[in-house]
């Protein structure tokens, strides 16, 4: 049976929240304030330095909920792919790009799953090379965000999308492997036969301490373009259409090619 890696995003394959880190294009944009700008900065901060339990990323989801209705999807889309390898470039941890090379060259599909949303973690996990992508979706109407979600990858969600994900393509769990730094992706963890804490909370920590779960340390950023991807095989994108920043959602792989045909 096959194996996968399941990788979060935000503080193990990236150095910060994908969440905010399209914060000043989106201001550039015109879609968001310079309030809102400092106050994403402020939540990247709190964020950075005490991690994200239950009820900050509740805090985060509710902003930026808020924050996106009525932003038009298309711009979105189009602000992120602009500025993808300036935003992003600059924060990708060395360590982990190597781990995502080690397990394609020995044969594993390679899955983010991520609470961010659809429109910022697709693009990453084309950027590096994943073969398929689990994010969170924001409803859509007319084009435009409602505020509402429609697919919440978070906590017990992730473990479920990875066993759906087994199910579907006949992953062994026992075999595969998940990395995350956050206490509230124990049960995608738990999951997994090789369950990786990478640059833990706190809370994180001392389970993984219980567990006895290895604990890495990533904290060399690296711009992709100094390094070479091999470009082993192609990334089948499981990606949702809708979402942004915290909020996106899943959809099977080859998602482009069914958006076009419908």
């Amino acid at each position: 049976m096959p194996a996968a890696a399941f990788f979060d995003l935000d503080k193990t394959i990236i150095a910060k929240s994908s969440a905010l880190a399209f914060s000043k294009p989106f201001q550039a944009g015109g879609l968001i304030s310079r309030r809102a700008v400092l106050r994403s900065a402020y939540a990247q901060f709190v964020y950075l330095v005490g991690g994200a339990d239950h009820d900050q990323m509740e805090k985060m989801r509710h902003f930026m909920s808020q924050l996106v209705a009525g932003w038009d999807v298309a711009t979105v889309r189009e602000i992120v792919a602009e500025t993808l390898h300036t935003v992003v470039d600059p924060l990708v941890y060395d360590e982990a790009v190597s781990l995502i090379e080690e397990h394609h060259a020995a044969g594993r599909d390679v899955v983010i799953v991520s609470t961010s949303g659809t429109e910022v973690v697709e693009p990453i996990g084309r950027l590096l090379g994943a073969d398929l992508v689990v994010a969170t979706r924001l409803e859509e109407e007319d084009g435009r965000y409602t505020g509402g979600i429609a697919y919440y990858a978070y906590a017990e969600e992730k473990a479920n999308a990875a066993r759906r994900l087994a199910a579907e393509r006949g992953y062994d769990l026992a075999a595969s492997y998940a990395y995350s730094d956050s206490i509230t992706d124990v049960p995608l963890l738990e999951a997994v036969g090789h369950p990786h804490a990478v640059n833990p909370d706190r809370e994180l920590r001392r389970v993984a301490a219980a567990k006895g779960w290895p604990v890495l340390v990533f904290d060399k950023p690296v711009e992709l373009r100094g390094r070479i991807m091999p470009a082993t095989r192609p990334t089948l994108a499981v990606l949702a259409v809708g979402g942004v920043v915290a909020v996106g959602g899943i959809v099977w792989a080859n998602a482009r090619r069914r958006s076009a045909a419908s």
